[in-house]
This record gives structure tokens, C-alpha cells and sequence, in this order.
């Protein structure tokens, strides 16, 4: 029953990790296009960012990474073995940290100031979380090696289509400066 209950636990923290990291990319991406902003404009929105960001990393991100960990584990422990699927999901999951913490490393930098990627840039950042997503939701649901062949099939595909999209919205967005 108690495995119920941390299994209950570990989605939602998921889940608002998820929330946590699909947002702050976009406000990474707010505050790269606030530099393009002439001042005080500028200052005004990246120093609102920056608060915003701060606020949503430290008080919802960080805190949901550590406690779907402490859950995971936890349901690592219960479960007893490690089935083939499981051991898929779990370098996805190390794949996901990863990313979480270069995250980090953007967070730290525009807390200084600093903008090392552009908006662009950020945007195609941002669509790699959803790629760990997907692959993860589809492990855990179908605990499948062959379903995980067709999922990373699907993945490359989606990837493709994501390109695709962030280069047609950037001349959309593009033409409608010039005109």
C-alpha cells in the first residue's frame, strides 16, 4: 500500500519538475529578448525576470528535482529489481538531471547578466525537456524495448518537426518586424 503512496508522490513532483523546467526556459528566453529592448524597457523586464526566475527555480524547480528523486529511489528500493525498461528510463532520467543542471548553468549566468545564447537558441533548448518526456512517459507506460525502438523512431521524427516549426515561427516573426 505505502508503494502506492510514493508512487503517487514521485508523479506530482514530476510533474511540477516539468512545470518548473518548461518555464524557465521560456524565461530564459523573455530575458534574452528583453536585451534587444531599448532602455529603461531593458532593465526594467530582465530585472523582473530575473526575480521571476529565481523565485520559480529555487521554489519549485530545485525542490521538485530533489523530491522526485527522493521518490524515485524510494519506489527503486520497494520495487525490488530492475526490470530492461526500467534501466532505459533510468538513463533518461540521468539524461534529464543533466539537462536540469545545465539549466542551471543558464540561470546562474542571466542572474549575473550574462546572455550566451540567443532567443533562438533557447527555444530549441527549450523542446528538449518535452523530448525527455516523451521518451520517459512512453518507457514507463509501455515497459517495452521494442515499443522503446519505435518511441525513439517517433522521437527523431518529432525532433524533425520541432526544427522545422522553430525555423518557420522565427521567419514568421521575423517578416512581421520587417513589415
Amino acid at each position: 500500500m505505502s508503494f502506492f503512496y510514493i508512487k503517487a508522490l514521485h508523479i506530482i513532483f514530476v510533474v511540477t519538475w516539468f512545470a518548473g523546467l518548461f518555464y524557465i526556459v521560456r524565461l530564459f528566453i523573455y530575458y534574452a529578448e528583453a536585451a534587444e529592448k531599448p532602455e529603461p524597457e531593458k532593465s526594467i523586464l530582465q530585472n523582473q525576470f530575473r526575480i521571476m526566475q529565481k523565485r520559480l527555480w529555487y521554489g519549485i524547480t530545485w525542490p521538485s528535482a530533489v523530491l522526485t528523486l527522493i521518490f524515485g529511489l524510494t519506489m527503486l528500493y520497494l520495487y525490488g529489481s530492475i526490470p530492461g525498461w526500467l534501466v532505459w528510463k533510468l538513463a533518461f532520467v540521468v539524461g534529464l538531471y543533466v539537462y536540469h543542471f545545465l539549466c542551471h548553468g543558464i540561470f546562474k549566468q542571466q542572474q549575473q547578466g550574462i546572455l550566451k545564447y540567443t532567443s533562438t537558441q533557447l527555444r530549441i533548448w527549450n523542446e528538449v525537456a518535452t523530448l525527455f518526456l516523451i521518451s520517459i512517459v512512453f518507457l514507463v507506460v509501455l515497459k517495452s524495448s521494442l515499443s522503446m525502438l519505435w518511441g525513439i523512431l517517433g522521437l527523431i521524427l518529432f525532433s524533425a518537426m520541432l526544427m522545422l516549426a522553430i525555423r518557420i515561427y522565427k521567419r514568421v516573426r521575423e517578416s512581421g518586424t520587417k513589415g
